[in-house]
């Protein structure tokens, strides 16, 4: 199948998915669920992964949910206090490495009614990654490049995630040049774009690989990071 970019009706069925969150309306809409957002995410799966192949030829990807394609329903144990069970922003993730594509350095993407949400690394590091990451900059060298690269980012428009501690891990002391990298519980960047762009099949395809290639060097560098992590 090839891809087309979504319909102008996707936007709105994820509208009314907030407005009528339940089991039974979704069931009842199936069909309308298939034609305007899953058959279209599998094209865009297929398509969009072979142009990231041209950025990193051993990407992951597959048009499968639970493989680059997550599921409309929520976790029941993460759902927060609303305790509604579908989402209503539909999410991508194309990844490298034989881990948990969760914990695997990522090209990523959602949209909802609100944003187009672009991003590369990982978000939240479980611990065998945050102990990679911790012992990857260490490494005075490293430490800095990643800083000067998130600064580059920065520049260009870039945003990155906030850091997650207060006080500097164990190894890690306030004269050390740009410690404040040790404060973070991930390592991702990312772009906020209007969600209109995906009815243009085109132009999300060549907007978000441009992105992407800008973000190549951190995603790269989050997956050296992956190496580290020690098997148990």
């Amino acid at each position: 199948m090839e891809f087309s970019g979504f319909s102008n009706r996707t936007l709105h069925f994820l509208n009314a998915i907030r407005q009528n969150n339940t089991k039974e309306w979704f069931e009842n809409n199936r069909n309308e669920y298939d034609e305007v957002i899953l058959n279209p995410s599998r094209a865009f799966v297929e398509e969009f992964g072979e142009h990231l192949q041209a950025l990193e030829p051993t990407i992951n990807f597959s048009p499968k949910v639970n493989h680059s394609l997550f599921r409309i329903y929520k976790d029941s144990r993460r759902m927060g206090t609303l305790k509604v069970p579908l989402k209503d922003q539909i999410g991508f993730i194309f990844w490298q490495g034989s881990g948990k594509r969760m914990q695997s350095s990522s090209f990523y993407l959602h949209f909802s009614p609100d944003e187009l949400f672009v991003a590369v690394g990982i978000r939240w590091f479980e611990k065998p990654m945050l102990d990679a990451y911790r012992e990857y900059i260490k490494d005075d060298k490293k430490r800095d490049t990643l800083a000067k690269l998130l600064v580059r980012l920065d520049s260009a428009g870039y945003k990155s995630i906030e850091k997650g501690y207060k006080r500097y891990p164990k190894g890690f002391s306030k004269d050390m040049s740009n410690v404040d990298l040790s404060l973070y519980k991930g390592m991702a960047t990312y772009k906020i774009l209007e969600p209109t762009l995906i009815e243009n099949a085109d132009k999300l395809i060549d907007i978000l690989f441009n992105i992407y290639k800008d973000m190549f060097e951190l995603q790269q560098i989050v997956y050296e990071i992956s190496l580290g992590v020690k098997k148990r």
